[in-house]
């Protein structure tokens, strides 16, 4: 089953059993899916339906952060349970030894030796990611193999 095939019976189980937070938030995940297949003019694939998600889930931990900097623990709360609920919905992380793999493999497959060539590293690496781990997890770990 697809993510947004997910998105749309979790929805109405949500609505079913009356859980208006998990409701509302998926609610919100499926109106962004659909603002970007409007704007595209097609129906997205699996990639671009996880990147919302993800896209998604960024969002909440800018408001949880601002949350907290604001010192209102309400808005933090809620912030970190749309997370909890949106997580649910992305494929199982990888191991850090599966993505050190993934880079080793990647910076060899680029020739690449040093942190200049990041890029060329980063642009073979992300899209063997799908979802499965961060832009943020997998520079980190291409920095530490380029050092």
């Amino acid at each position: 089953m697809t993510t947004k095939a997910e998105l749309e019976t979790a929805l109405k189980d949500a609505m079913r059993a009356g859980a208006d937070q998990r409701k509302s938030t998926i609610r919100m995940a499926l109106a962004a899916v659909k603002f970007a297949e409007i704007e595209r003019g097609a129906a997205l694939d699996e990639a671009a339906v996880t990147a919302i998600v993800q896209k998604e889930i960024k969002s909440r931990r800018e408001a949880a952060a601002e949350g907290q900097k604001a010192n209102r623990p309400d808005l933090t709360e809620a912030a970190e349970a749309e997370i909890a609920i949106l997580e649910s919905f992305l494929p199982k992380g990888m191991s850090a030894e599966e993505l050190d793999a993934m880079v080793q493999q990647a910076v060899t497959e680029a020739g690449a030796t040093t942190l200049r060539e990041m890029g060329a590293v980063m642009k073979l690496l992300l899209p063997r990611l799908q979802g499965r781990a961060s832009g943020d997890q997998a520079s980190q770990a291409v920095r530490k193999l380029l050092h």
